[in-house]
C-alpha cells in the first residue's frame, strides 16, 4: 500500500511539474509594440527589437535613478565578455522625462556605454510592460519571450543575469 500511494504521489508531482512548465511556456509574453525614439532621435517600433535568436537583456533606467546606473554600470564592465561569450545584446530604456531627456545622450557617452539606448519619455513602453518603477529589468530568450525579470539592484545581481543568459544560450543551441 505505502509503495502503491508513492509510486501515485511520484506520479501526481511529475505531472503537475510538466503541466506547470508548460503552461508558462505558454505564457511568455512578447514585448508589445510601442513606439519609442532612438539616441539619435529615429523611431523604433518595440516589436522589432531582435537579436538574431540570440537572448537580450533589457533594463529600464533613468539618469536620476542612482540603483539603476549602478546596474549599467556593472553591466557595462562585463559587457564586452558577455557579448563575446553568448552574442548577448543590452538594451536600455530611459524613462526621463522631457525635462531631464536632453541629459541621457551625454550621460550614456561619459559612461562609454556601447548598448543599445532607447527613449520612453512619456513612459509609453514603461505602462504597456506594466513596470511599476526603475530600475526594472527582464531577459528576453532568442524568440523575443520575456523569460525572467526583477525590480530593483542589488551588488552582484548582474551575475544572476549573465546565469540565466548562459542558460538561455544553452537551450537555444540544443
Amino acid at each position: 500500500m505505502k509503495k502503491i500511494l508513492f509510486a501515485v504521489i511520484i506520479l501526481f508531482s511529475v505531472s503537475t511539474m510538466v503541466a506547470q512548465e508548460a503552461s508558462e511556456k505558454k505564457n511568455l509574453k512578447k514585448l508589445p509594440a510601442i513606439d519609442v525614439k532612438t539616441l539619435d532621435g529615429k523611431t523604433l517600433n518595440t516589436k522589432d527589437i531582435s537579436n538574431d535568436g540570440k537572448p537580450i537583456v533589457m533594463s529600464f533606467w533613468a539618469t536620476w535613478c542612482k540603483p539603476c546606473v549602478a546596474e549599467l554600470r556593472a553591466i557595462a564592465d562585463v559587457y564586452d565578455d558577455w557579448v563575446e561569450e553568448t552574442g548577448v545584446k543590452v538594451v536600455a530604456v530611459s524613462t526621463d522625462d522631457a525635462k531631464s531627456v536632453a541629459r541621457v545622450a551625454p550621460f550614456v557617452k561619459g559612461n562609454n556605454w556601447i548598448f543599445d539606448i532607447l527613449l520612453d519619455q512619456n513612459k509609453d513602453f514603461q505602462r504597456a510592460m506594466s513596470i511599476p518603477e526603475v530600475p526594472f529589468l527582464c531577459i528576453l530568450n532568442g524568440n523575443g519571450e520575456i523569460v525572467w525579470s526583477h525590480t530593483s539592484y542589488l551588488p552582484g545581481s548582474e551575475e544572476e543575469i549573465y546565469k540565466i543568459v548562459k542558460a538561455l544560450v544553452a537551450e537555444g543551441k540544443k
